[in-house]
């Protein structure tokens, strides 16, 4: 052994055993792998912290940074390999559906419009649009696009399909996505190229899009992908009377009352099926709001006369939080909404043969009394899911410092 070395060792051991030097030599390193393991780990801190770092983004009013968890939110709760991919996807779907970048002049974003707290609707007849221009049709709701066999394989959300919008326009929810993004009263984008090298020279993209799809290249069909993604995650299956369906809980006398009026004397669940809480289950139907036509809806979109004035029947999931109603929003209330089907129904070669009166083949009228007025309208107070509006995997990531 080299002398010095050898001098070394007996300094510091003697006059102690060679037990002495191994064990010396076993705690100092240790120490040195407690101080790799901790230099690890407040480099992975800071690491993160560059996903949080605070940046003046197009559009915002002041500082802002991008709070999202340390890990996927749970957004699809299966037991499937793909599980994490979907929810980083559902992730990048979330950051996008808030972020204002996606509009022409960096002003408004899809959760300007589709408001958590309201169930994804707006509470205004008409939203505003990039260049404060009002959209020609009440904003709908957004729950339920994945039916439950679908949860259970998320794969299985790249094929959900259906008539979507009041007409009945779109049949792919990936197509859906993106009309708002290129409407020239919404956000106004007509050169998609742009909007992608805009969202490639923000921070927090690259690292989002390589965790949801592997690179950190941006398309439009990874936009449109991720937003479809995070939109069906989106559910409203937790209301109190999805606990009374399922025995897990109680609804009040009048709530009851109300529930047999819905079933019963009016009908209502014939066109609104509650315990089907899918958005896909309705169909669309005229139900004599207008004579002529304001509005012809999925007969403008078809070009076929008898479905002139049909729009699409919407799932009645948060409907005391989504006013105002119909695909235009005229009826500011949900008693507004009884008191149309009471004495409002216009006659029209194109209404429903439902609501169409059996003996005198004119319109309906169900004179629903004010009683059964206050039991349908406390009824329908129990199908608002307050997770679904106050879940935190839903809500705006962009936090103004």
């Amino acid at each position: 052994m080299n002398n010095f070395w050898y001098a070394i060792l007996t300094i510091w051991c003697a006059p102690e055993s060679i037990d002495c030097l191994l064990s010396k030599l076993s705690k100092s390193l240790r120490m040195k792998k407690m101080m790799l393991i901790a230099t690890i780990a407040l480099a992975g801190i800071a690491l993160f912290s560059c996903h949080r770092d605070e940046h003046h983004l197009p559009g915002s009013d002041g500082i802002v940074y991008l709070d999202i968890p340390d890990s996927a939110y749970s957004f699809y709760k299966v037991s499937q390999l793909s599980d994490k991919i979907f929810n980083e996807q559902a992730t990048l779907g979330r950051v996008l559906f808030y972020d204002r970048s996606l509009s022409i002049n960096n002003s408004v974003s899809c959760g300007s419009c589709h408001k958590q707290a309201l169930a994804f609707a707006d509470r205004v007849q008409f939203s505003a649009g990039f260049e404060n221009r009002l959209t020609g049709r009440n904003t709908p709701a957004i729950q339920n696009l994945a039916n439950r066999s679908i949860l259970n394989n998320p794969a299985m959300t790249r094929g959900a399909s259906g008539r979507l919008f009041w007409d009945g326009r779109e049949t792919n929810l990936r197509n859906l996505v993106i009309r708002p993004i290129s409407n020239h009263v919404e956000m106004g984008v007509a050169d998609y190229s742009a909007m992608i090298d805009k969202l490639g020279e923000l921070p927090y993209y690259k690292e989002l899009f390589n965790d949801a799809y592997g690179t950190e290249e941006i398309t439009v069909e990874r936009i449109s992908d991720a937003l479809s993604v995070f939109m069906q995650a989106i559910r409203a299956d937790t209301t109190r009377f999805d606990a009374f369906i399922r025995q897990k809980g109680d609804l009040t006398a009048l709530e009851l009352e109300g529930y047999f009026l819905f079933q019963s004397r009016y009908d209502c669940n014939h066109c609104h099926n509650v315990i089907n809480d899918s958005y896909f289950q309705n169909s669309f139907m005229n139900i004599g709001l207008d004579n002529p036509y304001t509005d012809k809806g999925l007969g403008a979109i078809t070009g076929i006369k008898a479905e002139e004035g049909v729009f699409r029947i919407p799932n009645l999931r948060n409907v005391a939080i989504t006013a105002p109603y119909m695909h235009d929003g005229r009826f500011k209330t949900l008693d507004a909404v009884l008191e149309h089907y009471s004495h409002g129904i216009k006659n029209d070669v194109n209404l429903d043969p439902l609501l169409k009166d059996p003996v005198t083949n004119g319109p309906l009228r169900m004179n629903i009394t004010a009683h059964d007025r206050q039991a349908l309208i406390a009824f329908l107070g129990t199908l608002t899911d307050m997770n679904m509006i106050t879940n935190p995997n839903f809500s705006d990531p962009f936090k103004i410092k």
